[in-house]
This record gives C-alpha cells, sequence and structure tokens, in this order.
C-alpha cells in the first residue's frame, strides 16, 4: 500500500516507518518537524506541512494516491497538557479533524490511530481491558478519546475501516542502533535513567515510594517500541470496512520504577543514584494492560518481554547518541 504516515519523524512513528517499508509499502511522511527528527526519516520520504491546512494535506493524499493513513502526530506530555490545554485540543484533535476531512475529501477510508492508556484515566482494574470504562483525566487523554469517538462515527457512517492502538509505555530503540527515542523535554522513564548513567542528569528522583505496590513505586507496561510498530502494521493489513478496532497495545507485565532502575544499573554498569521524591499528582500505582484482544484480532504476539532487553536496546542508542540525533 501507498502510506502517508503523520508524525513519521517522531519516536513511535519512525519505527513504523521503517517497518512499513521493510515489507515493501510505499512510505510518506508528514511532519512539521517541531518535535520530531529529520535524521530519524529515509532520504526522499519526508513532506514537510502543517495538517491544518487542508488544501496541502489533501493534496498530498489525491497526487500521492495515499491508500490509508497512519496518524501519530500528537502532543504527549499529560503535565503540558493540564498547563496549555488550547496547544493539545488545538494539535490533538482539531488537526486530526481536518486530516480526517481531507481523507475524505480525495477518497481514503483507511486510517490506524495511535491512541493511549490515558483515555481510561485512573482505571478501577488491573490488568487494564478495553471493556474498562473510558474516563480521561486530562486533555491529552480526552482529545485521544475525542478521535477515537470520531473515527467509529466516520466507520459507520462512512464505511471507514479504522483501528485506535491504545499503547502503554513506549520503550526501547531499534537493535541495530540506528532509531532511538530522543525528546526534549524529556519525559520517559527509562531515557532519563540513562542519561543519569550517561552523566547528563545528576540522579533520578523516585517520585513516591509508599504507593501500594510490592515495592512501594509505581508499576508500569513497557512495550518495545518495534512491538508497537508491528501491531500497527498488522493493524493495516486485517482492517476491513466498517470496522472500529480499540486495542490495548502490552505486554501484560508490570514493572516498577525501582525494577528499572536495577535493570538499567545491571545493563549499563553504572550505579545511577535515585533520591526520593513526593508522589506526583494524577500518578496511578499501576498500569498493566491486558494485551489479549491485540493478540486474538492481530495475532501480535510482543517479542520483547525481558525489560532487560528493552533497556538494552535503549542504551545501545542512548550511549551511541548522547545528544540525540544531533549526534
Amino acid at each position: 500500500m501507498r502510506i502517508l504516515v503523520t508524525g513519521g519523524a517522531g519516536y513511535v512513528g519512525s519505527h513504523a516507518v521503517r517497518r512499513l517499508l521493510k515489507s515493501g509499502h510505499d512510505v510518506l511522511v508528514f511532519d512539521n518537524l517541531s518535535r520530531g527528527h529529520r535524521a530519524a526519516v529515509p532520504p526522499g520520504r519526508l513532506i514537510e506541512g502543517e495538517l491544518e491546512d487542508a488544501d496541502h494535506v489533501t493534496r498530498v493524499l489525491r497526487e500521492r494516491s495515499i491508500d490509508a493513513v497512519m496518524h501519530f502526530a500528537a502532543f504527549a506530555l499529560v503535565g503540558e497538557s493540564m498547563a496549555d490545554p488550547a496547544r493539545y485540543y488545538g494539535n490533538n484533535l482539531v488537526a486530526p479533524i481536518r486530516l480526517a476531512e481531507s481523507m475524505r475529501a480525495a477518497g481514503v477510508t483507511r486510517f490506524v490511530f495511535s491512541s493511549t492508556t490515558a483515555t481510561y484515566g485512573a482505571p478501577e482494574r488491573q490488568p487494564i481491558s478495553e471493556d474498562e470504562p473510558q474516563r480521561p483525566i486530562n486533555p491529552y487523554g480526552f482529545t485521544k478519546f475525542c478521535v477515537e469517538r470520531l473515527l467509529d462515527d466516520y466507520a459507520r457512517a462512512y464505511g471507514w475501516a479504522v483501528a485506535s492502538l491504545r499503547y502503554f509505555n513506549a520503550a526501547g530503540a531499534a537493535p541495530d542502533g540506528d532509531l532511538g527515542e530522543d525528546h526534549d523535554p524529556e519525559s520517559h522513564l527509562i531515557p532519563i535513567v540513562l542519561q543519569v548513567a550517561l552523566g547528563q542528569r545528576d540522579a533520578i528522583t523516585v517520585f513516591g515510594n509508599d504507593y501500594p505496590t510490592p515495592d512501594g513505586t509505581c508499576v508500569r507496561d513497557y512495550v518495545h517500541v518495534d512491538d508497537l510498530a508491528d501491531a500497527h502494521e498488522r493493524a493495516l493489513d486485517r482492517l476491513e470496512p466498517g470496522t472500529a478496532w480499540k486495542l490495548n497495545l502490552g505486554t501484560g507485565v508490570g514493572n516498577s520504577v525501582r525494577e528499572i532502575l536495577d535493570a538499567c544499573r545491571r545493563v549499563t554498569g553504572h550505579p545511577i543514584p535515585d533520591v526520593i521524591g513526593p508522589r506526583r499528582p494524577g500518578d496511578p500505582p499501576t498500569l498493566i494492560a491486558d494485551p489479549r484482544r491485540a493478540k486474538q484480532v492481530l495475532g501480535w504476539t510482543p517479542r520483547y518481554t525481558a525489560i532487560e532487553r528493552i533497556v538494552e536496546t535503549a542504551w545501545n542508542w542512548h550511549r551511541n547518541h548522547p545528544t540525540g540525533y544531533g549526534a
């Protein structure tokens, strides 16, 4: 297929682009590079632009005979969404609406959406299944929830084939070290810990050690970025008109902050000092996926299930790119 990947210069999007190209698809990346990296996109694949520019997007879809869209272009910082909700409603909701209308104008009806577990809010049951009520508690989660509902309606009314893939904690990097995680500011635990190992930070702050978990620190489900890319491709290949899948992408295994720290110490050989800080507001004690539906629908099974292996791929990237894509 000819696929337009929005946000394909970003972390998960760039890994999905590589996966699609290896499978023989013709892929174009549409990105404004506000948070992505030109170096993460294969030569000749990047189209710079804004999704709000409906004429430009429609022209690309038509002139390049695009068959399907994968949408990764979103802001994803919970705290930022609370401090500046207008930015998130514009980029994470208005822009996808414009994109969807451009697709309608161009006759493109296959859409794979990068969603999030933040649509669940603070779920009452663990592990989290797709049947858990969606009660987002911040603008980031709410904008993703709204796009999911939009896609449901488009599938019903216009016969679109859509999949909303709710992933848990994306982690790791391409095993060959060519693609990795480079955010500014960085908010994900594993790269922050590895920055301590590289001497770029003095210590890692553990936000709370009195949670009702085995070691008192928060537990999360870490899923490798290449496994996420695999799931996106499988969804694209299996979609049928009128379908609107909503699937959790996780391993079904949780690791605490302490376990992540210990894994990073073992992999890097560095002591990685830590300090205990107060809890962050809104941090649930545990978030673990029930991935059974994705396995049933997509035939998807994560290959990276050991946290040390995920950390190894991340460490390979960070120690060889200490300043990210600028190295």
